[in-house]
């Protein structure tokens, strides 16, 4: 396994490791619901240095990402970062990204699982574009710094707030005098910065925002921790919810996908036709909360009306809401045909009852509104 350059700091901080897309990454120092409540409250920090990051320049690197990406990139203003979809020629996902439009280039954030298929399908798609794809995620290291409080640790490291970059952009900057790229996007429901910087300094500054953030009562995260916090905030997990099998508009991401875009892209007419209804939906990701007392764990069949018709993608206890709840994938064929009339607005799925097969039991559960949480930003 691949060890991250804060390896032996989670060691000496007590985190119990797993292996985590082929790396060995710390899922709790503690306690996982200590660890979510010092998001939510207070700040946590993050090791998040198995995220990948490419770089993409050249006179053509727009047309380039206008033909990869669903998202409409000419709109895309300078330190400006946007949630993006990278899908394959018949609309199902390759992965999810943040992309930053940066001073004559793109930054690419891509999931430790799919860096190397990403890569790929860049390179297979770059044929006749004037473009450098350069992948500088072995050069980089990343650390996450969530919750209402992170902007004061990052105050006292010596960014004043209006200085700090606003919601979903990025800086490049300097942190305890180490050049870095500064970012606030998230992925935990809360506010918070993205530190991106080089190998070589990665320890020096996590030392240092764990000492500044100590007044603040910054904790250590691990992956557990991680996963709660996204799920409330509904965020989609690639390889859970998202996959080579799901489009944008199946997982419910369609909001992100602009109706008006020009240019052609990979998967466009499936996509918009989905996004349109001029395509029936297959199937399409939904959030549950358990009425009954169990939780749903990935993998758990769902039914309705007593006919299996879907799958939990992701399921957990809820530490902020105390409840179980989670997101399912259910199919809109086959038996389970008539469910596209009767779930295809969020008007009429909202409250739909459904049960959930944990353990050999069936369980309550209904549809509800995504976020379970509503995210933060702190102004």
């Amino acid at each position: 396994m691949k060890k991250t350059f804060l390896h032996d700091e989670h060691i000496m901080l007590g985190a119990r490791m797993v292996e985590f897309g082929g790396w060995e990454m710390p899922v709790q120092y503690k306690s996982i619901l200590d660890e979510h409540k010092s998001v939510r409250e207070n700040v946590g920090i993050f090791d998040v240095s198995h995220m990948g990051q490419v770089f993409i320049s050249g006179d053509d690197a727009l047309n380039f990402l206008q033909k990869i990406v669903p998202q409409d990139v000419s709109k895309f203003s300078l330190n400006h970062a946007h949630y993006c979809q990278l899908p394959y020629s018949n609309g199902t996902l390759v992965d999810d990204l943040i992309i930053y439009k940066l001073e004559n280039k793109y930054l690419i954030i891509v999931n430790v699982s799919r860096r190397e298929a990403d890569v790929d399908w860049f390179n297979i798609n770059s044929k006749g574009f004037n473009i450098k794809i350069d992948d500088k995620s072995d050069e980089f290291s990343m650390i996450a710094l969530q919750g209402p409080k992170a902007l004061n640790v990052i105050e006292k490291a010596g960014i004043k707030k209006e200085n700090q970059p606003k919601f979903f952009t990025i800086s490049q900057t300097k942190l305890f005098g180490f050049d870095v790229y500064l970012c606030r996007t998230g992925y935990t429901g809360e506010d918070g910065f993205e530190i991106i910087c080089k190998n070589e300094n990665v320890v020096d500054i996590w030392k240092k925002l764990l000492e500044y953030g100590q007044e603040f009562l910054i904790a250590p995260v691990g992956l557990g921790a991680r996963d709660t916090l996204r799920l409330e905030a509904a965020l989609c997990l690639y390889g859970a919810d998202i996959n080579e099998e799901t489009t944008p508009v199946e997982a419910d991401l369609g909001w992100s996908v602009p109706k008006d875009k020009k240019e052609n892209y990979n998967g466009k007419e499936i996509i918009l036709g989905q996004l349109n209804g001029e395509i029936p939906l297959n199937k399409r990701l939904f959030a549950f909360e358990m009425l009954d007392k169990a939780i749903a764990r990935h993998g758990a069949e769902v039914f309705i009306d007593g006919k299996k018709c879907g799958y939990v993608t992701s399921g957990s206890i809820s530490p902020t809401l105390g409840k179980n709840i989670g997101l399912c994938l259910i199919s809109f064929v086959g038996e389970c045909q008539d469910l596209a009339t009767s779930l295809n607005t969020k008007e009429k799925s909202i409250g739909r009852t459904i049960q959930i097969m944990v353990r050999n039991k069936m369980y309550n559960a209904k549809i509800v509104k995504k976020p379970f949480v509503q995210k933060k930003y702190v102004k």
